[in-house]
C-alpha cells in the first residue's frame, strides 16, 4: 500500500498484438529500434481511395489464439482483444480458477465491429435482408471484445467496456485500477482493441482531413510535431495489461513490470473533433493523474504523447504539457509520439502507448518519434526524442490520450518499487 493506505497497482503482464509485432518484447524492441509498422493496405482493395496505406498487424492468425470456429464468430477487433488478453495472462503467469471468480476485464473499443458491420450491410444491400447473418449484431457491438475475452478466458469478475474514442484504452486501464483499489477484483485485464482499417473508416477519416496522403512513403508518412506533418495513419491493435495489487503480485512471485500509480480524465467541452487550442482542459486530466499518483510534476521524466500529427492537435498538446508540468520542467521532459510507428490504433492506442511508457520506465530507454526532421515552431517547448531512442532514467512516465468529443485521459506509470 501507499503511505496513505491505498492499494498500489502493479502491471504483471502485457499482451500486444499490434503493427510493431506480436508479443510484449517483440513490439518493444521494434519501438526502440524506430521500426515503422506502416505499409500499403492489404486487408482490402484500397486502390480507389485517396489514402492507400495503414498500420496493419503483421502475420496475425486468430486460430493461434482461439478456436477457429469461435474466431469466425468474432469481428477482427474482438479477435485482437482475445489474442492480446491471452498473451497478457501468459506473460503474467496469472492463475485463473475454474470458476473465474475475482478476475475481470475492462476492454475499450471505438469502432464497434466495423468490418463485420460493413460486410453485413453490403450483404443486405446486394442479397437482401434475409441473407444477413444472425451473428451480425453480436459481431458489431462495442462491448463484445470484453465479452469474448471473458468467455474465452473464463472471467466472472467485473467485466465492462469503455467507449471514449481515442481515450478509451487509457480510460479502460484507469477504470480497472479503480476496481482493484476498491477490492472488487484480485486481478483485472485492461486495455483496448480496434480494427478500423476498413473502406468506410479510411474514407471517413480522410474526409475529415486527418490522414496523411503520403502513399509513396508509408513508413515516412506519420510525422507528429513536425513542420511538414499532414495527419496520421489508421492502425489496428489489441493491447491488454494484467493489473494486480502490488502486494498480492509479490506474494505469488510475479514479475512486476511497472506500476500504474495514477489516472485522470477531463473533457474539453469545446468541439466534436478539434482540441481546445489553449490546452487548459486537457491539462486537467494530466494534473488529476499526477495528483492521484501523489507525484509532483517535476518528477516526470518522460511522456508518451498522444501525438496524432494533426495541424491543430500537436501544438495544443505541447501547451498541455507546459501547463501541467510547468514551462521550465516541460522543456526538460523527454516526449515521444509512438503513433509515428504504430499509427493511430483508436481505442487500443491509449493502452498500447501506456505499455510503451511503462516499459520505458522499466528499462530506462525512451522510444523515438520517427520522421521528426524539423520541429514545428508551434511545437517547441518540450524535449522531443527525435528519430532515435534515448537512454534515460525514467522513474515516472506519463501517457496521454485525447479523443473525439473532447475526451481526455492520462496515466502515471512508475518504475516497479518507485512508489511510496
Amino acid at each position: 500500500m501507499t503511505g496513505n493506505g491505498r492499494v498500489r497497482v502493479a502491471v504483471t503482464g502485457i499482451g500486444l498484438v499490434c503493427p510493431l509485432g506480436i508479443g510484449r518484447e517483440e513490439a518493444w524492441a521494434a519501438a526502440l529500434a524506430g521500426r515503422s509498422g506502416a505499409g500499403l493496405i492489404t486487408l482490402f482493395d484500397a486502390s480507389e481511395l485517396p489514402v492507400r496505406m495503414a498500420c496493419e498487424v503483421p502475420g496475425f492468425e486468430p486460430g493461434e489464439f482461439m478456436d477457429r470456429k469461435a474466431a469466425r464468430r468474432m469481428d477482427r477487433y474482438a479477435q485482437l482483444a482475445v489474442a492480446a488478453a491471452r498473451l497478457a495472462v501468459e506473460d503474467a503467469a496469472l492463475p485463473i480458477d475454474r470458476d473465474g471468480a475475482g478476475i475481470g476485464a475492462v476492454i475499450a473499443n471505438g469502432g464497434s465491429g466495423a468490418g463485420s458491420r460493413e460486410e453485413q450491410h453490403r450483404v443486405m444491400l446486394e442479397r437482401g435482408p434475409d441473407r444477413v447473418s444472425p451473428f451480425a449484431i453480436p459481431l458489431s457491438v462495442a462491448n463484445m471484445g470484453a465479452g469474448q475475452v471473458s468467455i474465452e478466458l473464463g472471467l466472472r469478475g467485473p467485466v465492462t467496456a469503455t467507449c471514449t474514442a481515442c481515450a478509451a484504452g487509457t480510460d479502460a486501464i484507469g477504470t480497472a485500477v479503480d476496481i482493484i483499489r476498491r477490492g472488487d477484483a484480485r486481478a483485472m485485464l485492461a486495455g483496448g482493441a480496434d480494427a478500423l482499417i476498413t473502406p468506410y473508416f479510411v474514407a471517413g477519416f480522410d474526409a475529415m482531413r486527418v490522414l496523411s496522403r503520403r502513399n509513396d512513403d508509408p513508413a515516412g508518412a506519420a510525422r507528429p510535431f513536425d513542420r511538414d506533418r499532414d495527419g496520421f495513419l489508421v492502425g489496428e491493435s489489441g493491447a491488454v495489461m494484467v493489473l494486480e495489487p502490488l502486494e498480492a503480485a509479490r506474494a505469488r512471485g510475479a514479475e512486476v513490470l511497472f506500476e500504474v500509480a495514477g489516472y485522470g480524465s477531463s473533457n474539453d467541452a469545446h468541439h466534436l473533433t478539434d482540441p481546445d487550442p489553449s490546452g487548459v482542459p486537457q491539462a486537467l486530466a494530466v494534473t488529476a493523474a499526477l495528483r492521484d499518483a501523489g507525484v509532483a510534476p517535476e518528477q516526470v521524466a518522460h511522456v508518451n504523447a498522444h501525438g496524432g500529427g494533426s495541424r491543430p492537435g500537436d501544438p495544443s498538446e505541447v501547451r498541455v504539457l507546459r501547463a501541467a508540468l510547468g514551462e521550465e520542467h516541460a522543456a526538460r521532459v523527454a516526449v515521444s509520439a509512438t503513433k509515428s510507428m504504430h499509427g493511430h490504433c483508436m481505442a487500443a492506442t491509449g493502452a498500447l502507448e501506456a505499455a510503451l511508457a511503462g516499459l520505458a520506465a522499466r528499462d530506462g530507454a525512451v522510444p523515438p518519434t520517427v520522421n521528426l526532421a524539423e520541429v514545428d515552431p508551434e511545437c517547441v517547448g518540450v524535449d522531443h526524442v527525435a528519430r532515435e531512442a534515448r537512454r534515460l532514467d525514467v522513474p515516472v512516465a506519463v501517457s496521454t490520450s485525447y479523443g473525439l468529443g473532447g475526451h481526455n485521459a492520462a496515466l502515471v506509470l512508475t518504475r516497479a518499487g518507485e512508489g511510496g
